[in-house]
């Protein structure tokens, strides 16, 4: 490969998963070693491709490679997921999407030319649920992992499914089991263990992933042994882009306020590099008014 097409994007396919990379631009360098990789999966609301999300957070501020792979189940489905088939496609695209992690990364270091170096994870609603289950089974060494409006228990998702659509979830044996499996809050002790720093983002406004559940995900993990876990709140609701969500498109101003806090939490966790500093949280956590300004946090 040649140099000028590691100054480009790139989109390939890696162990029979579609992605795109992103390469590290000139803002910052890495503190020595060599640079970072995350890998970030979009969900099943929009942003809901690889590409949409790529568009959405691209986290251009971190000096390191972000790779957007698609989160599917094997042999593909819908990327927007909304009906009765939530959970018989959410366990199988999680869990697919961790099972392939090891290989992804060994082939995207082989093609973009990358030493071993720290990898960063990200995820969004159902993205954010893979790297849980990452975490959760040491898929890969991870340094540092940023999960916005995580789906860490389905049946909560479920539930909220329920209230969009005005009917009963049809409930079966297989996604029972799935809803136990990849529930997250019972498995925080696995997930604390792995010893990442963690960054939780959620959204006031959100009626899929509540600020309570946001929280409540903190404390557990805190709770399980947890060293470096912060949550920040943004005046949003859960989607990350406009309907449908399945094209590159400028980001709209929620998406530029979760861009904000992986470019920093990335840069200070992941390539010891650093941008201009968050507001002192005590300032937040009294006052949700900062939290209609970009990229301004508020500590839950």
């Amino acid at each position: 490969m040649g140099s000028d097409d590691l100054t480009r994007p790139r989109v390939g396919t890696a162990a029979e998963v579609p992605y795109i990379a992103l390469p590290p631009t000139a803002v910052g360098t890495a503190v020595g070693g060599p640079p970072g990789l995350i890998v970030a999966w979009h969900g099943f609301d929009p942003p809901c491709t690889e590409a949409a999300f790529a568009a959405a957070v691209p986290m251009t501020g971190v000096p390191a490679w972000r790779v957007y792979p698609g989160l599917r189940p094997p042999g593909g489905g819908p990327s927007d997921v909304r009906d009765q088939v939530y959970l018989d496609l959410f366990g199988p695209a999680v869990e697919h999407a961790v099972d392939r992690l090891p290989d992804v990364v060994d082939e995207i270091r082989r093609v973009l030319g990358l030493d071993e170096g720290p990898v960063g994870l990200a995820g969004f609603s159902v993205g954010a649920a893979a790297v849980l289950l990452a975490l959760a089974t040491g898929s890969v060494p991870v340094t540092a992992a940023a999960l916005v409006a995580p789906v860490a228990a389905p049946a909560r998702a479920v539930a909220a499914l329920e209230r969009r659509t005005g009917r009963p979830y049809e409930w079966t044996d297989r996604t029972r089991a799935i809803a136990e499996r990849l529930d997250f809050t019972a498995r925080a002790g696995e997930i604390a263990e792995r010893d990442a720093a963690l960054l939780l983002v959620g959204g006031t406004g959100d009626d899929v992933v509540t600020p309570a559940d946001v929280a409540g995900l903190r404390d557990l993990l805190i709770a399980r042994g947890a060293t470096t876990v912060e949550a920040a709140m943004f005046r949003m609701a859960h989607a990350l882009a406009s309907e449908p969500g399945t094209d590159a498109a400028p980001p709209i101003a929620d998406a530029v306020s979760v861009d904000n806090a992986l470019t920093d939490w990335f840069r200070a966790h992941l390539t010891g590099t650093t941008r201009a500093p968050w507001p002192d949280p005590g300032i937040w956590a009294t006052s949700w008014a900062g939290a209609d300004r970009p990229g301004s946090p508020a500590t839950l």
